[in-house]
């Protein structure tokens, strides 16, 4: 048994993330870690140029579990971009538009959104601060926190809470979901259709399905992330990952 961090994140729209070209940001169903580790970061008032505020965050293992299906929305950007040949380092945009004048370039960029999110999130480890800590933070965050993007904040407190269990999949289930966001179709036996994506889990087998994703933050000023294994595990240990 160890402590382990949940809260809920509800709203009704996000965007998570994902492998990511210049024209295309896509959005899967649950924040990755480097999202839940923002978000964190955030509510505790680590800037983004805290290169080792971000760092030592990484020391925290998580594992989210979406609680009912959220629907793709697609949205679509004109943007303006300057030929980086001609401008070389402006101060700003708004002077590299004006240097650049007739010759910069018009793109559609496309922007992916999910609807009626709701996700539980798990959170544990030996880091730098305590979990209780973070519970207190993220119910008074230093800085406000996005589901993703600016434009999508949470729709309801996150409730957060310390409890004990054997692993993320026990964390989760403790999770309560309450009556108003619950769909009308709603019951407890929802919670095991979806799957419960998490870091690798000590003292737990390795589950039959595993993932690489893009979710490791390297360094947040530049936008980097490297690629870290996501165990597929179920919504009873027993099933996937079980316990050694």
């Amino acid at each position: 048994m160890r402590e382990h961090l949940v809260f809920l994140l509800s709203g009704p729209m996000a965007s998570f993330g994902g492998y990511a070209g210049h024209e295309r940001r896509g959005s899967g169903p649950a924040p990755m870690r480097s999202a839940v580790l923002g978000m964190v970061g955030a509510a505790l008032g680590i800037d983004r140029a805290d290169t080792e505020g971000h760092a030592a965050l990484r020391a925290y293992s998580v594992a989210v579990q979406p609680f009912q299906q959220s629907m793709p929305l697609r949205d679509y950007h004109t943007v303006q971009t300057v030929p980086t040949a001609r401008i070389k380092r402006p101060p700003t945009r708004r002077r590299a538009l004006e240097r650049a004048g007739r010759a910069v370039n018009t793109m559609i960029t496309i922007r992916d959104y999910r609807c009626d999110v709701l996700v539980g999130v798990a959170l544990w480890g030996d880091g730098h601060w305590p979990l209780d800590l973070f519970a207190e933070r993220l119910r008074r965050p230093e800085f406000p926190l996005y589901l993703g993007r600016k434009s999508c904040p949470p729709a309801s407190p996150l409730n957060p809470e310390v409890v004990m269990s054997a692993g993320p999949v026990e964390a989760l289930a403790r999770i309560e979901i309450p009556e108003w966001l619950r769909p009308e179709w709603w019951s407890e036996q929802e919670r095991g259709r979806y799957l419960v994506y998490s870091d690798p889990v000590d003292g737990f087998e390795r589950p039959p399905s595993t993932e690489q994703m893009p979710s490791e933050p390297l360094d947040r000023q530049a936008w980097t992330f490297g690629e870290r294994t996501v165990w597929h595990m179920g919504s009873h240990g027993s099933e996937h990952g079980d316990q050694v």
